[in-house]
């Protein structure tokens, strides 16, 4: 199946995405091999670092890439390629986003119309502040959120306003999203893993089940199959915090004892609850921090 290139495209990036999509569609249809290709993408990057969800999503991988032949798995990597360079020549738009409306891909009655990356550039710069510094300089981090991200424009965008406002995203911000369709969501995944953005992507429902953190705190999730760990989540200093959490928890729990007791109560002490914290990955970087997992 070889389709016109839409028009409107962003590059020559975008361009050759298109070109290899087309040539994987030879026997499948689109939305297959955008879907299967996102979540391929999205198992790859996971399997990296988590190691907790590795054993399924490798599987589901295995089952995704038996439906295509070699020349059609080139072309699908080569599309991740386009995504990985795209990016990274130009960090600061929705590649993924603009291509999946562009090719018309979005569920119309899902409401997956994406909001157009100026608008959000626009929202990212009015969002950030003076207040959003002082609590960086207070607790060391803050966190932003997307309950439906889509392919997370607004949070690439707010990433790419802290950039330019000389604030290091990487240490400084946690980014968690959510949305109710996987593959959507996967694709968030994959730029904010891209872009080097700490955080998760929850897949589920945001009304009926909204993704919450432990004691009410972003930093560790509730445990779920559908949380996406992004690589940059894994670094040592994310790591720690989450650690410092877990000790102010067992500290709630097991207050000191301030007064002395003549009798030894033998009744059971409560257990805290267990805490999903991921240890941290050793990570590559480059001589400028850049991110590396390949």
């Amino acid at each position: 199946m070889v389709r016109s290139v839409p028009r409107h495209l962003r590059d020559d990036r975008q361009r050759d995405f298109i070109r290899f999509f087309d040539q994987a569609c030879r026997r499948h249809s689109p939305w297959t091999v955008w879907a299967d290709f996102v979540v391929m993408s999205a198992a790859s990057i996971s399997n990296s670092v988590d190691k907790d969800h590795a054993g399924e999503r490798e599987k589901t991988y295995a089952a995704l890439a038996s439906k295509y032949d070699r020349s059609e798995l080139e072309c699908l990597s080569r599309m991740f390629a386009e995504v990985v360079n795209g990016l990274e020549e130009n960090p600061d738009q929705d590649f993924l986003g603009d291509l999946f409306m562009a090719l018309e891909l979005g569920n119309e009655h899902k409401g997956q119309f994406f909001t157009p990356y100026s608008v959000c550039r626009m929202t990212a710069k009015m969002t950030y502040g003076k207040d959003l510094e002082a609590k960086i300089d207070q607790r060391g981090w803050v966190s932003v959120n997307d309950p439906a991200c889509g392919a997370g424009a607004l949070l690439v965008a707010f990433a790419n306003e802290c950039r330019l406002q000389h604030t290091n995203y990487q240490t400084s911000v946690l980014f968690v999203a959510q949305d109710i369709d996987h593959v959507v969501g996967c694709m968030c995944y994959i730029q904010l893993s891209l872009l080097g953005c700490p955080g998760y992507v929850v897949i589920g429902n945001s009304l009926t089940e909204p993704c919450s953190g432990i004691d009410g705190d972003p930093l560790i999730p509730v445990p779920g199959d559908n949380i996406w760990y992004t690589p940059m989540y894994f670094r040592d200093v994310w790591h720690y915090r989450r650690l410092g959490q877990v000790m102010d928890r067992v500290i709630r729990v097991f207050p000191q004892q301030t007064e002395p007791r003549d009798v030894l109560e033998t009744e059971a002490v409560p257990e805290p609850e267990p805490l999903d914290c991921p240890a941290p990955q050793l990570l590559d970087e480059t001589d400028m921090g850049q991110l590396t997992f390949f």
